[in-house]
């Protein structure tokens, strides 16, 4: 049954404030249809979805939903059938292949499921990566990549190769890699997908803290445990958004995340102010 509406969505806010510069993201009717062969698979029936800036999602949804084919349209990884998806208030069906991969690199952070971290390459040069593609200098790509990795509390495993990290140091490679380039929006699907209980929580405590850094957070789950960590929960059922529930404000802090004392305070202060 469908959860009562939230006030930030799309369908209920008054059309100045859906228009407003703190929505980054703003999904308006989209639908998405896969041709296969004489068969057409319609993942999304017109979802229609705004998130704020600063806000932290958990989209759900059981296997099929149509929950990560939302997040690879998030993304600009695919374009809608149907409807409108604007970033920052731009629609994205008007950039050239050149202008996505630059939105891609710029302003959103990946962190996917199997981590897709280079094997052979150390945890520091895997996080300079999109900064290489950026085109930052090498001087700068490695005290941002250092930072980040600090970030998500590997200071002391920059130098390890992939095989050396647990699953969960290698998820936390994977979210340094996709907070190096300071993007506005950290896109996360299934990213505890692989871990188990401990390093769950570990990396759900990173995103969480990223959050009350400012940076919004949109994150695929099927698990409950991890969506209690978001502000708001959307969730999927065949295609069409059935529940969009808010479990705290926008501009306050994560369920369940406490602003840490002393250094660490310092240094959630200095993460804010670049963001």
């Amino acid at each position: 049954m469908p959860g009562e509406a939230d006030p930030t969505s799309a369908a209920a806010e008054p059309d100045g404030q859906r228009r407003s510069p703190t929505n980054v993201i703003m999904v308006e009717n989209v639908v998405k249809t896969y041709v296969l062969g004489e068969i057409q698979v319609h993942a999304l029936r017109g979802v229609s979805l705004t998130i704020q800036r600063g806000d932290f999602v958990a989209i759900m949804g059981a296997s099929g939903s149509g929950k990560s084919t939302l997040m690879h349209i998030l993304g600009c990884l695919d374009l809608p059938t149907r409807g409108r998806y604007l970033l920052d208030g731009v629609d994205v069906r008007g950039m050239s292949e050149d202008e996505l991969a630059d939105v891609r690199n710029r302003k959103i952070g990946f962190v996917f499921q199997s981590f897709n971290l280079i094997p052979r390459t150390q945890a520091l040069v895997n996080v300079e990566l999109p900064l290489i593609y950026a085109g930052v200098r090498k001087g700068d790509r490695r005290r941002r990549a250092e930072r980040a990795l600090e970030e998500v509390g590997l200071a002391d495993r920059m130098h390890h190769l992939p095989s050396e990290l647990s699953g969960g140091q290698q998820q936390r490679v994977a979210v340094a890699r996709a907070i190096a380039t300071n993007p506005a929006i950290v896109l996360a699907d299934e990213p505890t997908g692989n871990l188990d209980t401990t390093a769950t929580h570990e990396v759900m405590d990173i995103f969480s803290r990223l959050n009350a850094q400012r940076r919004t957070v949109v994150l695929i789950t099927h698990e409950e445990d991890v969506a209690r960590h978001a502000k708001r929960v959307v969730r999927l059922v065949d295609g069409q958004v059935v529940e969009d529930r808010r479990q705290a404000p926008v501009a306050g802090l994560p369920p369940g995340y406490t602003v840490p004392s002393g250094a660490e305070a310092q240094a959630h202060a200095a993460a804010r102010s670049r963001v």
